[in-house]
């Protein structure tokens, strides 16, 4: 089997090809994900903490004056961008229970879905007859 053939067959799997769907979906859901953080939650959590913006929050390790905003800090040298991170882990933690409560409610319509267990198939009649004729016999 050439090698090319070989990829193709790998290639055209339903696993590869989901994946892949999951893949592309999981990267727009994160955008989603990125906007409801960065648009909706942060800015309610720094109002919550004293009108401060997150994203700002940095600790300038190359000289840089004092209250510029976080890109002017980057262009003038390195900054510990503290605010950043705290932003992004936000993100993964909503992203992480959102995808949660999706498993969750995914094992749950399995659950519901559980066929019961079928009962067993009527025996058929030349059975039926052969097991009388042999308890017959043995009597």
């Amino acid at each position: 089997m050439g090698f090319f053939s070989e990829f193709k067959e790998f290639a055209v799997k339903g696993n590869v090809v989901d994946l892949a769907v999951g893949v592309i979906i999981g990267g727009a859901f994160g955008k989603i994900v990125d906007s409801v953080v960065n648009d909706l939650i942060m800015p309610l959590v720094g109002k919550a903490v004293g009108g401060l913006d997150f994203s700002n929050y940095y600790i300038a390790l190359a000289g840089q004056q004092a209250g510029l905003p976080l890109v002017e800090a980057k262009k003038a040298g390195a900054v510990f961008a503290y605010g950043s991170f705290i932003t992004v882990a936000l993100n993964f933690a909503i992203l992480a229970f959102i995808i949660f409560l999706m498993i969750r409610q995914i094992n749950r319509l399995k659950r519901a879905e559980a066929p019961a267990p079928a009962a067993p198939a009527p025996t058929p009649e030349d059975i039926v007859l052969l097991r009388e004729i042999r308890d017959s016999l043995k009597k």
